[in-house]
């Protein structure tokens, strides 16, 4: 079993993922491109670094837009992957 972030360690590392939100002990971003072509690239991205983590999204995709929502299940709540996760979702938008 993962463990699960203390409260100031979710805040620590939030203040370290501009655009992602705390709700009901996960964390939330959304995003959105162009057209559903780049958003199924983007998916597409996500998954492989998912499978490499062992630690994957929920999600739903419509079109252009894309909404992300993190949290350990097992842990039944946050720890390090989702932050983790989370940090190399933002880099693939970045680049």
């Amino acid at each position: 079993m993962r463990q699960k972030a203390t409260d100031a360690e979710v805040q620590a590392a939030l203040a370290k993922l501009p655009g992602w939100e705390l709700e009901d002990g996960a964390i939330m971003r959304s995003f959105e491109f162009a057209d559903f072509k780049q958003a199924w690239a983007f998916m597409g991205r996500v998954a492989e670094a998912a499978e490499a983590l062992d630690h994957h999204p929920e999600w739903t995709n419509v079109y252009n837009k894309v909404l992300i929502r993190l949290s350990t299940h097992d842990a039944d709540g946050l720890t390090r992957l989702d932050f983790e996760l989370a940090a190399k979702i933002d880099a693939f938008v970045a680049s």
